[in-house]
């Protein structure tokens, strides 16, 4: 019969113990739900020596465990109540629904929208460009491989470029050509790689790409170090490069990797083109316009940290204090060159829109700024 209608033996033997030996016009054939019509809840009385042993083995008990197991066992050893005895499971699920479990359960809150951390960029007023570099890659020979990527956070413009040995003369040059053909976003982040920010070293130092950037008029954004999500959007796009390009073909040489790059660049921005379209307008490059990163810096950059044990952070290779009751908490620096001004804002996640300002501070730019 089974095999007369396609469906498996134990559903006709289901049906079969249903029916018994009743007239098949008399059983009812509904479906039913696998839980009990009325499941057993346990009495109120055994809830309450429930609870009145948990207290009592809290207060006397020489081990000082009154958890479910603890509680079992006790109930076991008096032998005054009726068989059976309530499982662990139930005990836990008494302790719960009565609210005296003393763990609190993890709350866990949507998560914040993107660039959060950016009022600007949160309100979808601008687009933000986050760019990263993928090291560890080889070619055949032993050739070394780096790919600088990019990714648009509300459109998801992508782009890459392969390299071989990435310097901040590359980074640059690619930033630039990348804006001259889609526009220029209001914000440019990257983490904290010395190709992007300039030299650790020196105090007040700033890179090609910081200077590239404020020429252009971009603002300069970087992640904080050792911190997850800032990155996230250009590490996903990095995840998926390696995956569906360089894990899928034989490439050998550097002008392979080029050309597949770029016919997989173009059928990614063909796919998400109404993405793209309805991000926040970028900002045209004149064909003519020059980007000067040798003039003088001014506007903004922005620097998301988290401040220390004694509430200060460091900028630019220099400590400034900010709160020392805003203790290893996220702010957002930002170092206005023209104002000679540093505004520390509050950050947290949990309330994206509440970012209150912690401390002004002067700033005094360098005479000269070190590279």
């Amino acid at each position: 019969m089974a095999q007369r209608f396609g469906v498996s033996l134990a559903t006709v033997q289901l049906w079969l113990a249903r029916a018994g030996d009743r007239p098949l016009d008399t059983v009812d054939w509904h479906s039913r739900p696998p839980v009990a019509a009325r499941p057993r809840r346990t009495p109120a009385d055994l809830e309450d020596q429930v609870l009145e042993t948990r207290r009592s083995l809290r207060e006397e008990s020489a081990l000082g465990e009154y958890g479910a197991v603890a509680i079992r066992r006790e109930l076991a050893e008096r032998g005054d109540l009726p068989s059976p005895l309530p499982s662990i499971r139930t005990i836990g699920r008494i302790l719960d629904r009565r609210g005296v479990l003393d763990a609190g359960r993890r709350v866990r809150r949507p998560a914040p929208p993107p660039g959060w951390y950016l009022p600007e960029v949160r309100e979808r007023r601008t687009e933000l460009d986050s760019f990263d570099a993928i090291d560890g890659i080889h070619l055949t020979g032993g050739v070394d491989l780096d790919i600088l990527t990019g990714i648009s956070l509300h459109g998801a413009l992508p782009a890459a470029w392969p390299v071989s040995g990435l310097r901040s003369a590359d980074v640059a040059a690619s930033l630039l050509a990348h804006w001259r053909a889609f526009g220029r976003p209001a914000y440019g982040q990257f983490d904290n790689d010395a190709r992007f920010i300039g030299g650790p070293s020196v105090p007040d130092s700033i890179g090609l790409v910081i200077r590239l950037l404020l020429a252009a008029g971009i603002v300069p954004v970087f992640a904080p170090p050792r911190s997850m999500g800032f990155q996230a959007a250009v590490e996903s796009f990095n995840g998926r490069w390696q995956r569906q390009l360089w894990a899928r073909f034989r490439m050998p040489t550097l002008a392979d990797v080029q050309a597949r790059n770029e016919a997989y660049l173009v059928a990614l921005r063909r796919r998400g083109a109404g993405r793209i379209e309805a991000a926040p307008p970028r900002r045209a490059l004149a064909p003519g316009q020059v980007i000067d990163p040798r003039a003088p810096a001014t506007g903004r950059l922005v620097f998301i940290r988290r401040t220390g044990d004694t509430g200060g952070v460091t900028i630019l290779n220099r400590p400034y204090p900010v709160d020392p009751y805003w203790v290893q908490r996220l702010v957002r620096v930002e170092l206005d060159i023209d104002t000679h001004r540093i505004d520390v804002f509050a950050l947290r996640r949990r309330e994206p829109t509440h970012q209150p300002l912690l401390a002004s501070l002067p700033y005094t730019p360098p005479a000269r700024w070190f590279k």
